[in-house]
């Protein structure tokens, strides 16, 4: 093929022809011949051929030319006039075709990303983004490559919803480790941004928690911000990792992360004046990694938390007393905290402005309502479905022929071990490579 316009005709001509594997496989041959003896040379002028093309129709060439022009060093002006053109390509092409070499569309998708952030309009990437993951998908559980750079795309724009929309759904199938720690990590920063603190520990627990060859920073990152959602959250933070984690491991975690376990046993204290030490001493590292906001809202739990346990105590108490018990510098700041918490949910309160007391309630929800049954509801589906799936996953498991001949190893170095005497061998741990 010696001409780019030879290779559009030919793209034109055989794209409505892929009816057969046969067919697929000369279209593939004609494609990767062109990319190297015209595409690759040809890159930066590539973007006249696009227009002769229908993403749709012609998805297959069109992605083949488009990839190897978004791979060239493009001007500012390209970039710009680049990114609708993609993201007209995300929302128009057709699945089956750009499946047929993922690597190629994940490329394309990811200089698109780029492109967007370069340009500081990353809200324009959410929706092409979001639909080229679900183009890529096999199944609605998988998780893409695209997933974290969707995200990614989400909390540059604070467009925390679509990140949660994305979130709410269940992944069962992951390719890359790097991919799960990171769509865990900006997952968790996103629900930060919410303040759905709860999904966040989860979310951030998962990178700590994920089985490793050595700590990495995103890890490193992520366990930080767990222990200040933790504090916020639960009001405490527990330093126990899990067994399975090894020594070094652990130990690596706690250097890097030295200053939040620090002001994590402040927190223990109960005491704000504590705490606010602990934040002058250390602030400078927390600016650095950009969590003095989630800091600072640490140090506000904390009184929170205090004014919680006086209603474990207490029936009325004046506004005064309460500042003075729980260590803010006026009536009115313990006012505006209080007021805040009713509003969240997190105390049943009312003040009376004309006294300045506060009077404590219980709780009024009786659970009984529709909305509160059919929460319920929804709840008991969705574990039986989990429950479901994890039988299902089990089970593939059980069949795989790999884990069958490694637990047959493991019972035959059992019965081997029954052959020796016990008392001789009590100091070796039974300890297998699965």
């Amino acid at each position: 093929m010696d001409s780019m316009e030879e290779l559009v005709s030919q793209i034109q001509r055989l794209s409505s022809n892929m009816n057969s594997e046969e067919e697929i496989s000369r279209f593939h041959s004609i494609l990767k011949q062109a990319e190297e003896s015209l595409l690759r040379p040809q890159a930066s002028q590539l973007a006249p051929f696009l227009e002769q093309l229908n993403p749709s129709t012609h998805s297959l060439g069109y992605l083949y030319i488009l990839e190897a022009y978004t791979g060239a060093a493009l001007s500012k002006e390209q970039a710009t006039v680049l990114v609708p053109v993609v993201a007209t390509f995300l929302e128009s092409c057709t699945a089956e075709q750009i499946r047929l070499v993922p690597d190629k569309f994940v490329s394309v998708c990811k200089k698109f990303k780029d492109e967007v952030v370069s340009l500081r309009t990353p809200m324009r990437g959410i929706a092409p983004i979001r639909t080229a993951i679900r183009k890529l998908q096999s199944s609605p559980e998988q998780l893409t490559t695209l997933h974290p750079d969707f995200l990614l795309l989400c909390l540059l724009a604070k467009c925390y919803k679509s990140g949660l929309s994305l979130l709410q759904e269940d992944i069962f199938e992951i390719d890359q480790p790097k991919d799960l720690f990171l769509y865990c990590y900006y997952g968790g920063m996103i629900c930060i941004g919410q303040k759905s603190f709860r999904k966040a520990m989860e979310l951030l627990k998962a990178v700590v928690t994920a089985p490793m060859s050595s700590t990495n920073a995103i890890a490193v990152e992520a366990h930080k911000k767990y222990i200040l959602v933790s504090l916020i959250y639960n009001g405490q933070f527990s330093t126990g990792l899990p067994k399975y984690m090894s020594a070094m491991g652990q130990r690596n975690l706690k250097n890097y992360c030295q200053p939040y376990y620090d002001l994590a046993n402040s927190y223990s204290t109960d005491k704000i004046s504590e705490v606010e030490s602990a934040v002058t001493i250390n602030r400078e590292k927390f600016e650095s990694d950009n969590n003095l906001g989630l800091v600072k809202q640490v140090v506000s739990s904390l009184s929170k938390r205090n004014i919680q346990r006086l209603t474990q105590t207490y029936l009325t108490l004046s506004l005064e007393d309460m500042a003075n018990r729980v260590q803010l510098n006026t009536s009115k700041e313990a006012e505006l905290h209080v007021l805040q918490m009713i509003q969240d949910g997190e105390i049943f309160a009312t003040i009376n402005q004309k006294d300045g007391m506060v009077s404590f309630h219980e709780d009024p929800e009786q659970y009984k309502t529709c909305e509160m049954i059919e929460h319920i509801d929804s709840s008991i589906q969705r574990i039986m479905a989990l429950s479901k799936k994890l039988s299902a996953v089990d089970e593939n498991v059980s069949c795989d022929p790999t884990y069958l001949a490694k637990k047959i190893l493991c019972v035959q170095a059992g019965r081997e071990r029954h052959r020796y005497d016990f008392d001789d061998y009590d100091s070796v741990p039974q300890r297998f490579n699965m």
